[in-house]
């Protein structure tokens, strides 16, 4: 219980659409041992992950041979879970990349695993930074929910 009220304050200190490499440091400064520390961020992991493969089934039920073609590489995982909590941890250490997501940083470390080329994988990056970037500014400068709402009925 005390852990769910530590996530919940973590979470409701900044208004953003993603945790990114900020709010993964910050759970470094908690006082949680090395185990619980571990456990929580890889909680986090698993979370995203069966997030991903909820909308995965949600889309092949609509159209599966579309999703099997497009969507099914990306859910094949090259990394467990503890291999990505020690990953995203040497990723975020270089301070220009902690605004990207945390989702993203999965991706680009799957790249890496999946043996995609270096110009491939920095491309990617500076992909996700312009995006998260130019999202911010827009937000900053709009309604949350008529950005949204934009955004859904593009895609």
């Amino acid at each position: 219980m005390i852990l769910f009220f530590l996530v919940q304050s973590i979470f409701c200190q900044e208004e953003k659409f993603f945790w990114d490499g900020k709010n993964w440091n910050a759970l470094n400064n908690n006082k949680l041992s090395t185990e619980n520390l571990f456990l929580l961020k890889k909680t986090y992991i698993n979370g995203l992950q069966d997030g991903r493969l909820y909308d995965y089934f949600k889309l092949w039920s609509v159209d599966s041979l579309f999703v099997n073609k497009n969507l099914k590489p990306e859910l094949d995982d090259y990394l467990s879970s503890s291999e990505l909590v020690r990953l995203i941890d040497d990723f975020y250490l270089d301070p220009t990349n902690t605004y990207i997501p945390i989702i993203s940083t999965i991706l680009i470390l799957n790249m890496r695993a999946r043996g995609f080329s270096k110009f491939e994988i920095d491309k990617y990056i500076n992909e996700s930074k312009n995006w998260i970037n130019s999202l911010t500014l827009e937000m900053k400068n709009k309604n949350y929910f008529d950005v949204m709402s934009k955004k859904k009925n593009k895609n």
